[in-house]
């Protein structure tokens, strides 16, 4: 146990330096030896150079199969909204929740189709992701690690909350300071399963306490026509699948929040603005291509 602490204050004074921040002793103790492995990895390929060169591969490698997978098939709209926002401000993308490919069709869009410096980060529930080495791997191949930071979510986790007390602090830290930051991030929760692209599940206070205490750039995102299939989705590329539709926003002024109380309530109308602003881009989406 002291080797423990050890380890964790010398990898706090490195966060402190990095401006990444570790659990404390506390935290991190209520995960098993998996988790605490799969996080402590994670954790490393975030920081530094290591997460400068998973960005890089994510820019010339990763883009480029989702661009293979879907070229004819995307449709784009209103790219240049994101394009306006400020590069040395963290930016939160907020969208509807319905494959599992939803913010990785997003990423390849933004790394081909712009210019301006990416940094991603895409916290996940860590369940899968976090408890076992298969979890590990596909946060790999499919997200270059940026799966980040991990919540334990799952009522049969509710002993492992006081880790989340740290995921929390380290994702407000991520969307308040950071140039180039872009988080993907799903309102719902969770995939909306509904066979109604235009439908919605209520949206979770969560966003709304982050977006509260950082105060970040946020855009909304709407997307529509990807599956949870992936070797479906990657045949539909060449024989006629839905088309996949990507509609961004103009960036949202949540000023008129800032001012109310810092309470459950607020973080829950923040999120329920959020999905609105979504809501609105369906609309938009099926005008033109319901039909």
């Amino acid at each position: 146990m002291p080797e423990e602490i050890a380890t964790s204050k010398k990898k706090n004074e490195t966060a402190l330096e990095t401006g990444k921040l570790y659990p404390t002793n506390d935290e991190i103790s209520v995960l098993d030896f998996t988790e605490r492995t799969g996080f402590n990895l994670v954790w490393k390929m975030n920081q530094g150079q290591w997460k400068r060169f998973w960005t890089f591969c994510q820019r010339h490698v990763g883009s480029l199969w989702i661009y293979l997978a879907t070229y004819n098939l995307m449709n784009v709209r209103g790219l240049e909204n994101l394009e306006q926002n400020d590069v040395e401000r963290p930016l939160v993308l907020v969208a509807n929740h319905r494959s599992f490919f939803d913010m990785y069709t997003v990423s390849s869009v933004l790394f081909r189709r712009t210019t301006r410096p990416i940094t991603l980060y895409f916290p996940v529930r860590a369940k899968f992701f976090y408890d076992s080495p298969l979890g590990w791997f596909v946060n790999l191949i499919m997200g270059w690690w940026a799966m980040y930071p991990p919540f334990f979510r799952e009522a049969k986790e509710a002993g492992k909350r006081a880790f989340d007390k740290f995921s929390l602090r380290e994702l407000t830290n991520i969307c308040t300071v950071g140039r180039g930051h872009i988080i993907g991030f799903h309102p719902e929760g969770k995939r909306n399963l509904n066979g109604d692209p235009y439908n919605f599940l209520p949206a979770q206070p969560g966003i709304g306490k982050i977006i509260f205490d950082a105060k970040p750039q946020v855009v909304p995102i709407f997307i529509a026509g990807l599956q949870n299939d992936l070797a479906k989705q990657v045949l539909g590329n060449w024989t006629g699948g839905e088309k996949v539709r990507i509609w961004f926003g103009e960036a949202i002024d949540l000023s008129e929040f800032y001012s109310r109380r810092d309470s459950l309530r607020t973080h829950k109308e923040i999120a329920d603005f959020l999905m609105m602003k979504i809501g609105e881009l369906g609309e938009k989406d099926r005008a033109e291509f319901a039909a």
